[in-house]
């Protein structure tokens, strides 16, 4: 079948073509389209069955016809992505090709985009501790490199600034190796794709990342393609080139928008909310793709940030993501609103891998207990928050009032922090210890006695 052409297209539905009198159409084979006027476009087999084979469109179905003036012509091979070390510093679109003015990639190296999945028995265990330089991540919900560590956002919400500061600011402490960034975003403004370049090209970060870039006027097919490509870059620098790889994908809501609308073209079963059944299954397929091999020097972390519609945590979208990676980090309304930046609830926050990458030798023995006393602490002062709504701060006692003085501080001085501050691990243990010397020594339960008299600022008498 490889190099014949079919004009028999009896179809056109949105981004899909349905061709008949096709055998052995291969899943995910890439195919050519030539339209009437000579113009070509790529497409992919979808599905095939019945001599029937179903092709997305990476790009707009206008000027097709299904009057055999439209000819597709199938290659026989997948989709794949040439790769190189040449790649950093560069800026692409979902299909890997240059928006940056520079020259294709030409390499000899051209791997299948799908990857293949990580044997459970091959993963080594991460235990790494990456600084990112936010406080409420390093100290409260610390990143493991290896890691899958989503940002739950909302519409309006900074998520796209704190993705361009973690890039700019992430590394493992204490050693010198290759580590680059791969940036995937999928779905933005052009106002927000000017925004992320500059980002990068003003701080110097641009030398070691990598950008994908899909704009909302692109094909939406080509958000399905993004995160692929972006992966399959990291796996290559991570195992190939033994670097270490922090992937950064947003907004895996637009991602999954797309999978909605590719679904619907094909006339599937919704699933909850409009969204195909098998959602879960294919986000997995990219979540999955990070973690550490044994016997392999490299590593592939993810962040996906993903918007959640309405506000809605509960959303088909987060709440499988939850499933599949291994915490969240959650930016919250109410802190966006009283000027808070970044806006990170730490209490539905959490990261599941926290303690296999603190505490002595990794960031500082008393890591754990601080964030434990700071965190109950807080939840103590935000319960108190809403008594004295109700009651009137007079009228709770003195060391409630304390625990409310402790939460606005908290949020002042933990939680928020400049856009271009680098605020190290030491410095964010440093001043949880000096909050809770707000509060009375006594009430230091989740810290051990001789933490409290190393670190602790509470006035000796």
């Amino acid at each position: 079948m490889m190099g014949v052409s079919y004009r028999s297209i009896s179809d056109i539905s949105g981004p899909l073509l349905f061709v008949e009198g096709v055998e052995n159409a291969a899943y995910n084979e890439i195919v050519e389209i030539t339209l009437p006027n000579g113009e070509t476009r790529t497409g992919q087999v979808l599905e095939s069955r019945k001599g029937v084979a179903v092709i997305q469109v990476f790009g707009s179905t206008s000027g097709m016809d299904t009057q055999r003036g439209t000819k597709v012509r199938f290659s026989g091979s997948t989709a794949r992505v040439a790769v190189s070390d040449e790649m950093l510093g560069r800026i692409f679109n979902g299909l890997s090709e240059p928006l940056d003015g520079g020259s294709p990639i030409v390499s000899s190296e051209k791997i299948e985009i799908v990857g293949n999945a990580i044997n459970p028995y091959s993963r080594e265990e991460p235990s790494e501790f990456i600084e990112t330089g936010i406080s409420t991540i390093d100290g409260s919900n610390t990143l493991v490199r290896g890691q899958k560590l989503p940002i739950f956002s909302g519409s309006g919400l900074p998520h796209n600034q704190l993705a361009a500061q973690i890039a700019r600011q992430a590394k493992v402490l204490g050693k010198d190796e290759d580590f680059a960034v791969i940036f995937g975003a999928m779905g933005i403004t052009s106002e927000e794709a000017n925004y992320f370049i500059n980002e990068f090209r003003k701080t110097g970060a641009i030398s070691r990342s990598v950008l994908f870039l899909n704009l909302s006027s692109d094909p939406s097919m080509e958000r399905i393609i993004l995160p692929r490509v972006a992966l399959t870059t990291a796996e290559y620098l991570a195992y190939e080139r033994n670097m270490h790889i922090l992937v950064i994908l947003s907004d895996m809501t637009n991602y999954c928008e797309a999978l909605r609308e590719i679904s619907s073209a094909r006339e599937e079963v919704p699933g909850r909310r409009g969204f195909p059944g098998y959602m879960y299954t294919d986000l997995s397929m990219i979540y999955e793709r990070a973690g550490k091999i044994r016997g392999r020097q490299g590593s592939i972390t993810q962040i996906p940030i993903l918007t959640m519609p309405g506000d809605d945590i509960t959303n088909p979208i987060p709440d499988l993501t939850g499933y599949i990676t291994e915490g969240q980090i959650v930016l919250s309304r109410d802190l966006q609103r009283a000027g808070v930046y970044p806006p990170v609830n730490v209490l539905p926050s959490l990261s599941r891998l926290m303690n296999q990458g603190i505490g002595k030798g990794r960031t500082r023995d008393d890591h754990r207990g601080v964030v434990d006393q700071l965190y109950s602490a807080y939840a103590n002062g935000k319960d108190l928050r809403s008594l004295s709504a109700i009651v009137g701060e007079e009228a709770l006692s003195a060391n409630d009032r304390s625990y409310l003085k402790f939460a606005d501080a908290f949020e002042d001085r933990y939680v928020r922090q400049g856009p271009d501050e680098d605020r190290g691990i030491e410095r964010t243990l440093d001043l949880g210890w000096e909050l809770l010397s707000m509060l009375p020594e006594g009430d230091m339960k989740r810290v051990k006695r001789d933490q409290i008299e190393r670190y602790g600022k509470w006035k000796k008498e």
